[in-house]
């Protein structure tokens, strides 16, 4: 890896980023893998800076947090914290996402987006009680990340400067792979080749996979990538059903058991990835003007927000449903644009929680080899009425004597308007 100087990085263009000499004591956003393990190195000796680090746990599966902790200390840093907010992530960010339907581009929940404004708050306020003058992270310049981060980190708190050296250095994972080896940075991998081929962000909410052969349009999904939800050739043959309730669109149960947020998603999760439920291949638009393509298993958002949407037309007026789904829409573009503070999305919030006042019910969905389908619905607040809905009863307040006149009034302007047209044709 050539060395790389303060001197030679590009100098500050926005307000939040740090100058070199006020950089002294750096709050480190750090995962323990490649990149912020060349930061954590990198930053203490570029900048004679102390460095505390963050570890955040939002669900990651499989992850050893005090393997990382072992290995920041024996790094250098002069303090190390884990925070688990898991509890948080789910009441104050993903339950917001259900709320919405949330689904950015129509297919991504969103998951990396919710987790990167919690993870920006966290840094704000431990970054205040451990004395640091600076944030790190390891985005790219190429990522929709940074701008989540750094939006949220300067809305908290804008005295907070902040630095993202591997959008500085541009280099890339050979010379990193170098930088180790020279430095004694301990390696999970020897070599490019032995990395996982692909770039890879989870929580409770999902998992996506993007880079390398991804990248290939006129290729459909490598086989490897899904190691999460079993590809749906290889599903049980036998469908399986599951019934989640919600209060106020809260999920509450799952299948009959009551249970806390967290759990619940667990257990979505577990079930419908058996069943190859949550796969999302996306053309993506990300906020810095790239297409990208992005791999996403998103078990529990698949089902969870299959079983939202329908309890919610259930129970809301066909004005209700047409209107909110324009605005579950604008909220995905705020969540996935980084504009988790942008009071915009706070005055949808409280429109989500008033339409929700009355998403009471459950939900049956049966998942089979990839597919998730409501099969039974109920709600005490239903506005459905079996004698209307059946064919050929006139029950309840419905008079089908009153049909032709509502005909000729609510055609009225569409009749009148084609009658102009045709005289202006002939």
């Amino acid at each position: 890896m050539t060395r790389i100087t303060l001197d030679s990085l590009p100098p500050p263009v926005a307000t939040f980023e740090a100058k070199p000499e006020e950089v002294n004591r750096v709050l480190l956003l750090y995962s323990g893998g490649l990149d912020t393990s060349v930061m954590l190195h990198w930053i203490q000796d570029a900048y004679e800076a102390e460095v505390v680090t963050l570890t955040i746990n939002l669900g990651q599966p499989g992850e050893d947090y005090a393997a990382i902790v072992e290995k920041a200390e024996s790094m250098g840093a002069v303090e190390t914290v884990v925070i688990d907010a898991r509890e948080e992530f789910a009441e104050d960010y993903v339950l917001r996402a259900i709320k919405a339907n949330a689904l950015y581009g129509g297919g991504y929940p969103l998951f990396t987006s919710l987790g990167r404004p919690l993870i920006g708050k966290l840094g704000v306020e431990v970054a205040a009680r451990t004395g640091c003058d600076t944030l790190a992270h390891g985005c790219t310049g190429k990522g929709n990340d940074q701008v989540r981060l750094e939006a949220t980190v300067a809305a908290l708190n804008p005295e907070l400067k902040m630095i993202a050296p591997v959008r500085s250095w541009q280099i890339g994972r050979d010379e990193e792979l170098a930088y180790c080896r020279k430095h004694g940075i301990p390696l999970k991998y020897d070599s490019a080749e032995e990395a996982p081929p692909y770039s890879i962000d989870d929580n409770l909410w999902g998992r996506s996979s993007e880079g390398g052969t991804i990248e290939n349009l006129d290729s459909p999904p490598p086989d490897d990538v899904f190691q999460l939800v079993t590809r749906p050739e290889f599903a049980p043959d036998q469908p399986e059903t599951v019934s989640i309730g919600f209060e106020a669109g809260r999920p509450v149960s799952f299948n009959g058991e009551r249970m806390g947020l967290v759990a619940l998603l667990e257990a979505a999760a577990e079930v419908a990835s058996r069943n190859g439920v949550g796969i999302v291949d996306h053309i993506e638009d990300r906020i810095v003007g790239l297409k990208v393509r992005d791999l996403y298993e998103v078990p529990a958002a698949t089902v969870v927000l299959t079983a939202h949407q329908e309890l919610e037309k259930l129970v809301s007026t066909i004005h209700q449903n047409n209107f909110k789904h324009s605005l579950d829409r604008h909220w995905a573009y705020l969540a996935y644009a980084g504009l988790w503070h942008e009071p915009l999305r706070h005055d949808l919030d409280s429109y989500m929680d008033s339409a929700n006042r009355f998403v009471t019910g459950e939900v049956s969905v049966k998942l089979f080899k990839g597919s998730a389908t409501p099969t039974i619905r109920s709600s005490p607040y239903a506005l459905y009425d079996e004698s209307l809905a059946s064919f050929g009863e006139s029950g309840g307040d419905f008079s089908q004597a009153a049909s032709p006149g509502f005909i000729e009034l609510f055609s009225l302007q569409s009749r009148m308007a084609q009658q102009v047209r045709n005289r202006e044709e002939k």
